[in-house]
């Protein structure tokens, strides 16, 4: 016994003396140029038979040196046979947000010419999932560009320490607007008339992107912006910053008037008004009641709670508890707890058992749950099997995983360092410069995720004159944040882009 116990001393003395194994360094990618891969397709649409090519490939984004620092995935789709009015033809650059999301959700819910089959009112269908002809496709209208940013879909940077350069506000703007000059040298189409259309995050970008591209002799016909985010104190419930919970309510309303939660009057008012009222509320007394904080009287108190019972569907002793204020992830918990049910964040029309009737939040989204499975693998076989792409054995990021650092969100100049990042500064700017530039606004009612009160808010906030409101295009959908994934709504806004494309 004593010699083993004197054997282990000496083996962990040994050990305590021996340097801890050096960190590897990270993983180092030789980034190559990739030839792209074309095929021809052609689907049926209401209007007929539409042919056209696809061409997948990786834009190589380069440094001062000439060296490889990314490749970004994307997706073109091209009309075929060529037509005498091609250089005509409008050319459109889609992508999604996150920050960390592929373009695989618009590319596959609204605009691209396939697209994922779900049930009717977007919730999740059985396995085996299908792709089918998408006859709302916007490919009649416009050729189509769709950009995956980098640790987005199959997009890489050269090695992560590289990559934090393209994950912040300013790197991402600047990636994708390299992306877009080279696509317009490579293919000769710098005079076709351009639009960049984005969702959620990638509205923040399309803003932002719109002064870039100018800034670089890139002027725009149309920034389309679908469930939009620009200036985000609208949508941060932070300490201090009151906002929110005023922009959020017509949202709530919305979605307890859709699950009948609301007072006989209301439920038969119909939609429009009952967000008419919400607005009311939300842009006046509610206001006032937030602004006074624990000054409130118990009149007021009393006042503020029972308006917002009878527009909420929450109880009186929530809302007492909540100090008037509701945050996202209480009401999605909260609306119908009795029935241990949660409703969606991106969708507040879906529910699901998101952990029970216990909690303060759910465990997870179900309107998210619906949707990720079907699209990411739909994507990885439709981009191997019907567009071609074999090049490498990766997987697709759709939402999350490839974003390896922090966010950075402060960038130099007006609008960024004040504790929220504000892109509808960008916006501002461009449109003042380039008064032709139109912009198209799609919203949700029940979209938690970007609240169409808040897009509302934050435009009526720009500062822009009379003339420059008017290149503005409105249009609601009673759907949630991917309005598209509802049948009505995605035929809805083909017919609402048709008519900006037309204008």
């Amino acid at each position: 016994m004593t010699l083993m116990l004197l054997v282990l001393l000496l083996v962990t003395a040994l050990s305590a003396q021996t340097p801890a194994p050096a960190p590897q360094p990270a993983q180092r990618r030789n980034l190559t140029e990739v030839a792209p891969v074309t095929r021809e397709h052609e689907i049926r649409t209401a209007q007929g038979t539409l042919q056209y090519h696809s061409t997948v490939g990786m834009m190589p984004l380069r440094n001062e040196a000439g060296e490889i620092e990314a490749n970004l995935f994307y997706v073109a789709y091209t009309r075929r046979p060529k037509a005498a009015d091609d250089a005509a033809r409008p050319l459109t650059f889609c992508f999604n947000g996150g920050p960390g999301a592929g373009s695989l959700w618009l590319h596959l819910g609204a605009i691209g010419p396939r697209r994922v089959r779900m049930n009717d009112d977007g919730s999740l269908p059985p396995a085996p999932y299908r792709l089918e002809d998408n006859a709302s496709t916007w490919l009649d209208k416009s050729d189509l560009v769709f950009i995956d940013p980098v640790g987005t879909g199959f997009s890489r940077a050269k090695d992560r320490e590289t990559a934090k350069k393209f994950f912040g506000l300013r790197g991402d703007t600047e990636s994708v607007g390299t992306f877009i000059r080279q696509y317009l040298n490579q293919t000769k189409r710098w005079t076709s008339p351009l639009y960049v259309a984005g969702e959620s995050y990638g509205t923040t970008r399309a803003s932002a992107l719109s002064k870039w591209l100018l800034d670089h002799g890139v002027g725009l016909n149309g920034v389309m912006l679908v469930s939009t985010i620009m200036n985000f104190q609208t949508a941060r419930f932070a300490p201090g910053n009151d906002l929110p919970y005023a922009l959020f309510l017509p949202t709530y309303t919305a979605i307890a008037w859709y699950h009948k939660r609301l007072p006989a009057d209301l439920q038969q008012a119909g939609l429009a008004k009952v967000v008419a009222e919400a607005r009311r509320f939300a842009g006046g007394d509610y206001q006032l009641l937030l602004y006074k904080g624990d000054q409130l009287s118990a009149e007021e108190r009393k006042r503020g709670v029972d308006h917002l019972a009878r527009l909420t569907g929450l109880s009186r002793t929530f809302l007492e508890a909540s100090e008037l204020r509701v945050e996202i992830q209480h009401f999605c918990k909260e609306l119908l707890r009795d029935k241990g049910l949660s409703v969606g964040r991106l969708d507040g029309r879906l529910t699901g058992h998101a952990g029970g009737a216990l909690g303060e939040a759910p465990e997870f989204d179900p309107s998210l749950t619906a949707i990720r499975p079907p699209y990411t693998s739909l994507m990885e076989q439709y981009a191997r099997q019907e567009l071609g792409w074999g090049q490498e054995d990766r997987e697709y990021f759709a939402l999350g995983g490839g974003i390896t650092a922090p966010w950075d969100w402060g960038i130099a100049g007006a609008g960024y360092g004040q504790g929220f990042a504000d892109t509808s500064v960008d916006l501002r700017q461009a449109m003042e410069r380039n008064p032709h530039m139109r912009v198209f606004v799609a919203s949700g009612y029940y979209d938690l995720a970007t609240p169409f009160h808040a897009v509302e808010y934050t435009v009526a906030h720009m500062g822009l004159t009379p003339e420059l409101r008017k290149n503005f295009v409105w249009t609601d959908y009673e759907s949630g944040h991917m309005m598209y994934i509802h049948v009505p709504s995605l035929q809805k806004l083909k017919a609402d882009v048709d008519k900006f494309y037309g204008r």
